[in-house]
């Protein structure tokens, strides 16, 4: 049997953009993704703390040092420019292999720059 398990969760970041007009996804610093051991094309969950809405993209990579979170396509209905939100990814794997699991979690500052 295997179980879903919280991979990565980049904590409390600011959106800096939306972009209605693009064709979707949550585009993510550079930084931030090789942080939280999030990949370019991951499915990932936001959760907008704001205003409660959840949502599911897939993640294309921002530039790096740019403390960029901008959602993207439909997303961008869901949130607005200065929410903060939770980005978070899971896996699949064995429960004995998820006992001895240890996400990633990082928790950049107000500006989305690590700390």
């Amino acid at each position: 049997m295997e179980i879903e398990v919280l991979k990565s969760k980049i904590h409390n970041v600011s959106v800096t953009n939306c972009d209605l007009n693009y064709i979707g996804s949550i585009t993510i610093d550079e930084n931030l993704l090789n942080a939280s051991n999030i990949i370019i094309g991951e499915k990932v969950q936001v959760v907008n703390i704001n205003n409660g809405e959840r949502l599911e993209t897939y993640v294309i990579k921002g530039g790096k040092n740019s403390g960029e979170v901008t959602l993207n396509g439909p997303a961008a209905r869901k949130v607005q420019k200065g929410d903060k939100i939770i980005i978070i990814s899971y896996a699949r794997m064995s429960v004995s292999d998820a006992e001895k699991f240890n996400p990633t979690l990082i928790f950049p500052n107000e500006n989305n720059f690590l700390k």
